[in-house]
Parts: structure tokens; C-alpha cells; sequence
């Protein structure tokens, strides 16, 4: 797979900050048109207290769910640990698994933040831009404010941030805590939440995150 554009990245936070808030411009929250995707992929990464990174993209069809490809990728960091800005210690490990896989998918999922993020341009917006695929986020944990959704599979409520909607906790499953879902690049918002409820028929995380995250702990364990 090849990159829509060269990706820069900064070491220093300031620079990582200004990057964002100069690309986050370019963010395109509006369906691809027809917004159809054949192929799915999961991307992750896990780290280790040395700071060992490890990176997998696990492509899916997205009618079956049966994998279509994988790639993987080991990288170090040296960025440091700083809300907002933790693309950078994942994109290079990232980008790195994503140039070895022999398919372009139609659509790649985060496990992580799209425009629920302080500056609106989380890990996703950040891939969308430097893959030129639509993108989004599913994150485990909220960026912003909630309500929590009803108990019902399907059910949603809307993530603020300073009173604009960025995102939506999503119920992929009754009696189980949300996901929460956000706009990366060219996908809408709606067409975002249908698909993570699409790809998450019997657990609470899409199949892509859910693959990929185990495909990551595989190989953080075989670098122990």
C-alpha cells in the first residue's frame, strides 16, 4: 500500500502540535460517494517498557469478516508520552506495517480518536490524510463528554467537545460499555457508526480492532 502523501514527523511536541493544527484543515468529514466498502482493515500498535512498538494491520472482508491480508511491523519510540499527541509514537510503526501490506483497503479503522480530539485531528484524521482512505476512529475510552447511551444494541449519544458534536458513543452490545466512534477522513460521522455496529455483530470492538489488538499482543509477547 502507498501513501497519498509524505508523512512528516516531528520529535519535538511543539512542532507535533503545530503540525496538527496546520493539517487538520484538510480533514473531509463527507462520504465517499458511494460510500461502499469492500475491505476493512484494523490497525494497532502495543508497546513495552523499553519502548519496543509493534504495529498490525489486519484486513477483512467486510460481507464475511474472513481475513483478506495482514502486515506487521517493530519499531522503537522515543517520543514522549503526551495526551493529544500520541499519533506520534504510533505513526511510524504504523505506516511502516501499512507500506507491507499487498492491498489497499477501502476503509481503515483506528483503534483510537478521529476529531475527538483537543485540536480535532486524533490519530485517524492523521492517517485518513497520509493514506487518502477514508478513516475512522473507534476508541475505547471517551475524549470529551457523553451521556450514556440506552441499553439497546444500536443505541447512540453524542460526544461534545466546547458544544460541537465530534464523535458518538455507540452500544455494539446490550449490557456492555460503548465505543466511541468519531470521524477520521472522508467518511461521515452516520456512515461511521453504521459500520462499527456492521463490524461488531458479537463483541463489543469491531473484528478489525479485535484482530488486530490480538495480532499485536502476539508479537509484543514474542519480543519478550
Amino acid at each position: 500500500m502507498r501513501l497519498a502523501m509524505t508523512a512528516e514527523l516531528p520529535d519535538d511536541p511543539d512542532a507535533a502540535v503545530a503540525l496538527q493544527n496546520r493539517l487538520r484543515e484538510q480533514v473531509d468529514r463527507s462520504d465517499p460517494r458511494p460510500p461502499r466498502f469492500e475491505t476493512v482493515a484494523g490497525l494497532d500498535s502495543a508497546y513495552d517498557e523499553q519502548g519496543n512498538v509493534v504495529a498490525a494491520v489486519v484486513v477483512l472482508d467486510a460481507a464475511t469478516l474472513e481475513p483478506v491480508d495482514t502486515a506487521t511491523a517493530r519499531g522503537t519510540t522515543e517520543f514522549p508520552y503526551i495526551p493529544g499527541l500520541l499519533a506520534f509514537r504510533e505513526l511510524p510503526t504504523v505506516i511502516a506495517a501499512l507500506e507491507k501490506l499487498g492491498t489497499t483497503p477501502d476503509l481503515l479503522i483506528c483503534d483510537g480518536q478521529g476529531l475527538a480530539h483537543p485540536r480535532r485531528f486524533g490519530l485517524a484524521c492523521h492517517l485518513g490524510l497520509l493514506t487518502g482512505v477514508p478513516t475512522m476512529g473507534v476508541a475505547k475510552s471517551v475524549w470529551g463528554n457523553a451521556s450514556e447511551p440506552r441499553d439497546q444494541r444500536g443505541s447512540v449519544s453524542d460526544i461534545l467537545l466546547d458544544d460541537e458534536v465530534v464523535g458518538r458513543a455507540v452500544r455494539t452490545q446490550p449490557g456492555v460499555k460503548p465505543v466511541f466512534v468519531s470521524v477520521g477522513h472522508r467518511i461521515s460521522l452516520d456512515t461511521a457508526c453504521e459500520t462499527t455496529l456492521a463490524l461488531a455483530p458479537r463483541y463489543r470492538q469491531p473484528e478489525t480492532t479485535r484482530r488486530a489488538d490480538h495480532l499485536c499482543r502476539t508479537l509484543l509477547r514474542e519480543n519478550a
